[in-house]
């Protein structure tokens, strides 16, 4: 514990927080007199030490949020121990390809864990921004001074992928699945520093963002590594990019469904006046809308993106003839009728906790596939697009492939949609491979960007 306090406070100096050695002292011996495990009594004590004004106090809140909830300092002891050594590799890695590149040796520190030089970095970028700002907007020298940092991180990103390749017989590939995502949430948060304006002390001048706007800073960052912040923001703008959608299918619906020109109808109408004007009839056609059936993985990971796909498809409901919805982790089991009786968010909510499933069981794709066929096959027919949401990983058991081919073969048409990154598809207990012969299409799934693109080719 004192360690993460001395972390805690270099990083608010790198802040320009004003803490002195007396305080950080002080801090320490406070901090033995309340609950650790209280959140609200450690967090009030380290307030009142460090944050000493109104402004001190926005900037601590930021401090904190950052150290402890999104870096996740505060990792479980097996869960560092068993990612030190590759991370502590990738660290040394970059260091010895940074020469004089003080951006690549801080985000070196700042993927091993310690940000405090990351922090000064992006300090320093921000205080000449505001010594050459002359107005509103005028802060071409702060977003210069970003470019670098930029290359950096994305240097960065190259060697560790780089780093984990070379040692690929060393790591096992468990290990590097978990240091690949911890890598993707530092490098996610230190894009978000390096991009994020920061809103002046009085709060006057403010830009209102627009839902392309929230997407663009959204729509590249990992469903899994989302902040409490984002995930209400990335909620925001699906609804935003529901309407759309919404306003794009009623256009199209209203001209498909004008159909081909009644000539019987044509002519009657226009007898009564001898055809003149002529009064053209079309034969009215409902719109066809196809049926979906959802078979969501709502283990681990993969529910971040399951859920934002199952809050599309509700939020769409219109546009389909019919969402049924299943979900599983070994069990499988209809969720339909908890969207029929709630609104979307309370639904999905509902899910975790009441749909009669194990949810501690270890994950079984061909259990669920033979409960499906056996259960819910009624639910599958040629108008149907079969969703499969998982990562395919199915603990060595056996796959049935045979009764996902059967699933095909009877519907429209069986979309797979992986939220893990692409290059552990194949490694392990993944039985993508088995599964990516038999789909029509798969595609990968773990931001916002390929939702919403998935869900603009259902629609449209």
């Amino acid at each position: 514990m004192v360690n993460l306090i001395l972390q805690f406070a270099a990083c608010a100096r790198a802040a320009e927080m004003r803490v002195s050695t007396a305080e950080v002292m002080d801090c320490l011996e406070q901090i033995r007199l309340v609950d650790m495990l209280d959140e609200r009594q450690f967090n009030a004590v380290l307030r009142a030490n460090f944050a000493k004004s109104r402004r001190e106090q926005r900037r601590f809140d930021h401090l904190y949020h950052l150290f402890f909830h999104e870096l996740q300092v505060t990792e479980t002891a097996g869960d560092a121990g068993s990612l030190e050594t590759p991370i502590d590799g990738i660290r040394n890695r970059i260091r010895a390809t940074a020469d004089d590149q003080l951006e690549l040796a801080a985000i070196s520190d700042f993927l091993a864990g310690e940000p405090a030089a990351y922090l000064q970095l992006l300090q320093q970028i921000q205080s000449e921004g505001d010594s050459r700002r002359q107005g509103p907007g005028s802060n071409l020298g702060a977003l210069v001074r970003r470019f670098p940092v930029l290359r950096a991180l994305d240097r960065a990103a190259e060697l560790a992928d780089h780093y984990l390749a070379d040692h690929r017989d060393e790591i096992h590939w468990e290990t590097r699945r978990q240091v690949q995502r911890h890598l993707e949430r530092r490098l996610a948060v230190a894009r978000r520093l390096l991009v994020r304006e920061e809103a002046g002390d009085t709060g006057v001048i403010r830009r209102e963002d627009t839902a392309g706007d929230r997407q663009g800073e959204l729509g590249n960052l990992a469903f899994n590594a989302l902040t409490p912040s984002e995930t209400t923001r990335m909620r925001e703008t699906i609804a935003q990019l529901v309407r759309k959608l919404k306003d794009t299918v009623g256009l199209r619906y209203a001209v498909r469904s004008r159909g081909v020109l009644d000539v019987k109808r044509t002519l009657r109408q226009s007898a009564r006046y001898q055809g003149v004007p002529v009064q053209i009839v079309f034969r009215k056609k409902p719109p066809r809308k196809a049926r979906i059936a959802v078979l969501c993985d709502i283990s681990g990971s993969v529910w971040s993106s399951a859920r934002f796909m199952l809050n599309m498809l509700y939020s769409l409901q219109e546009c389909f003839d019919r969402v049924r919805s299943f979900v599983f982790v070994a069990e499988v089991a209809e969720v339909t009728r908890f969207f029929d009786d709630h609104e979307v968010a309370r639904a999905i909510e509902n899910i975790l906790t009441e749909a009669g499933i194990n949810y501690g069981a270890s994950t079984d794709y061909g259990l669920t596939l033979r409960q499906f066929c056996r259960r819910y096959l009624d639910a599958v027919n040629k108008k149907t697009t079969v969703i499969v949401i998982g990562d395919g990983r199915s603990n060595y058991a056996n796959p049935e492939g045979q009764l996902l081919e059967d699933i095909r073969d009877r519907c429209r048409r069986l979309v797979w949609l992986n939220p893990e990154t692409e290059q552990f598809w194949y490694t392990g207990d993944s039985e993508m491979r088995t599964y990516q012969g038999i789909c029509n299409e798969v595609r990968p799934c773990r931001n916002l960007n390929q939702l919403a693109a998935f869900i603009k080719d259902l629609v449209l």
